[in-house]
C-alpha cells in the first residue's frame, strides 16, 4: 500500500515509516494553524512566533498519532498478530497489520488500543494545560498544550466513528463478529454501515462547501471518499484472503509450459511458439534447467529484420528471485506479488527445474469459480 514510504527511526521494534504522502497534510497543517488557529488564540503573538508554534504542533500532533498507532501496535503484538510497521501518511497514520485478528475479542481490543491512548493523550495535555495557566507560563506554551489536547480529544472521537476500516467500524466488526459468527459476513455489513458513514460526512462536507464558501470543507469529502474506498478495499481484501486460505501455487499454476531451447532464433520463437501455439511467454530450458523467459515485451524492442540473426539465448531475461516462485508458496503471498510488482505472472520451479507458470489471470479465475460455485450453492439452497 505503502510503496514509496521510507522509515524514519525504530520504536519497540517497530519501523515508523513516512510516505510521501504525508508532507502535504504536515503543510496544510501548518498553513491551517498559522493563519487561522493561532491568530485567532494568540492576538499579540508576532507571525514568527506563530509560526513556529504552528510547526511544533504539528511536530506534536504527528507524535500522537505515533503513540496511537503503537497502541494498536502493542496489544495487537500481545493477541499474536504481527504488525510490519507504522507508516504516516496523508489521512494521518495507519499500524500495518500483516494478518487479520482471529477472534473477535482480539479484533475488539487491537480496535480500541488507539483510541484510548489518544484519550489518556488528551487528558494529560488538559492537566498540563490547566497547569499552565496555573503557574502563569508564556501564553505560547499554553496554547500548544491547549491544542494538543483539543487535538487528541478530535482524534479519539472521529477515530471511533462507525466508519469501518476506523478504529470504531474494527469495534463494530468485532461485535458483529462475535454475533454472527462469521468474520466476512461481519466484515461486509461494516464496511456497508461504514460506506453509509462516509457518504454522510461527503454530504455534510459538501453542504458546508455550498453554504458557507469555505473550501476547507472539501477534506471532509475526500475523507468520507477514503472511507468508502478503503472500507470496500478491506472486505475485498479478505474475501480474497479467504478463498486462498491453504491453496498454494501447486493449486493454481498451468503445469508443462511452453519452452524453447536457448539456441533457438527469435524468428523461430515467433512462427513456432508465439503465434502456432498462441502464446505471449515462452520459459527458456536447456537439459531441463531452467534457464529464463522471454516474452512479447522482448520482442517489440528488437527490429524484426534483426530476428533471424538474433537467438533466444542472446536476449531471454534469466529466472531469479524477482520472477520466480515455488509450488509450495502460498497463493495469496503470489496474488500480492503480482499486485505489488506489477507483473502479470510468476515462473514456477523447484530448484533449477521449472514446474510450470502462475499467472494473475489463474488467481483470479479461480477467485471467480469460487464465487460463482458457491453462489450456485446458495441459489439451489
Amino acid at each position: 500500500m505503502f510503496s514509496r514510504s521510507f522509515t524514519i527511526f525504530k520504536l519497540l521494534g517497530y519501523d515508523v515509516k513516512i510516505d510521501p504522502s504525508w508532507f502535504f497534510i504536515a503543510f496544510l497543517l501548518v498553513w491551517s494553524l498559522a493563519t487561522g488557529y493561532f491568530p485567532q488564540t494568540l492576538t499579540d503573538t508576532t507571525p514568527t512566533g506563530i509560526l513556529v508554534l504552528s510547526v511544533v504542533s504539528m511536530l506534536g500532533l504527528f507524535g500522537s498519532l505515533i503513540v496511537h498507532e503503537l497502541s494498536h501496535s502493542l496489544v495487537a503484538r500481545r493477541c499474536g498478530v504481527q504488525i510490519k510497521g507504522i507508516t504516516l501518511f496523508v489521512f494521518g497514520g495507519v499500524a500495518e497489520l500483516e494478518s487479520e485478528p482471529r477472534a473477535p475479542g482480539a479484533e475488539f481490543w487491537i480496535a480500541l488500543a488507539g483510541p484510548a491512548a489518544s484519550f489518556a493523550l488528551a487528558f494529560l495535555f488538559w492537566t498540563v494545560t490547566l497547569l499552565a495557566r496555573v503557574l502563569s507560563l508564556p501564553e505560547l506554551v499554553t496554547a500548544l498544550f491547549a491544542y494538543m489536547a483539543l487535538a487528541n480529544t478530535v482524534l479519539a472521537v472521529f477515530n471511533l466513528l462507525p466508519a469501518f476500516p476506523m478504529d470504531g467500524g474494527r469495534v463494530m466488526r468485532a461485535v458483529l463478529w462475535k454475533r454472527m459468527g462469521d468474520q466476512l459476513q461481519a466484515t461486509e455489513r461494516a464496511a456497508t454501515i461504514g460506506g453509509y458513514v462516509a457518504y454522510g460526512l461527503i454530504g455534510l462536507g459538501l453542504f458546508n462547501v455550498v453554504m458557507t464558501g469555505q473550501l476547507g470543507s472539501l477534506w471532509i469529502v475526500i475523507i468520507g471518499m477514503f472511507i468508502l474506498a478503503s472500507g470496500r478495499g478491506a472486505y475485498e481484501d479478505l474475501r480474497m484472503r479467504k478463498m486462498l486460505a491453504g491453496k498454494t501455487v501447486r493449486h493454481m499454476m498451468t503445469p508443462a509450459p511452453v519452452t524453447i531451447l536457448p539456441d533457438e532464433t527469435l524468428t523461430t520463437l515467433v512462427d513456432h511458439y508465439i503465434l502456432r501455439r498462441r502464446v505471449s511467454f515462452v520459459q527458456v530450458v536447456d537439459h531441463n534447467v531452467l534457464l529464463g523467459y522471454i516474452d512479447l515485451d522482448i520482442l517489440r524492442g528488437i527490429d524484426p529484420e534483426n530476428w533471424p540473426q538474433i537467438s533466444v539465448g542472446d536476449v531471454y531475461v534469466a529466472s531469479s528471485a524477482e520472477n520466480t516462485v515455488t509450488p509450495d508458496d502460498t497463493a495469496e503471498s503470489v496474488l500480492r506479488r503480482l499486485l505489488q510488482t506489477g507483473r502479470r505472472k510468476f515462473l514456477v520451479a523447484t530448484g533449477h527445474r521449472l514446474e510450470g507458470v502462475i499467472t494473475l489471470a489463474d488467481l483470479v479465475g479461480y477467485m471467480d469459480l469460487v464465487q460463482s460455485v458457491g453462489r450456485g450453492l446458495r441459489n439451489v439452497a
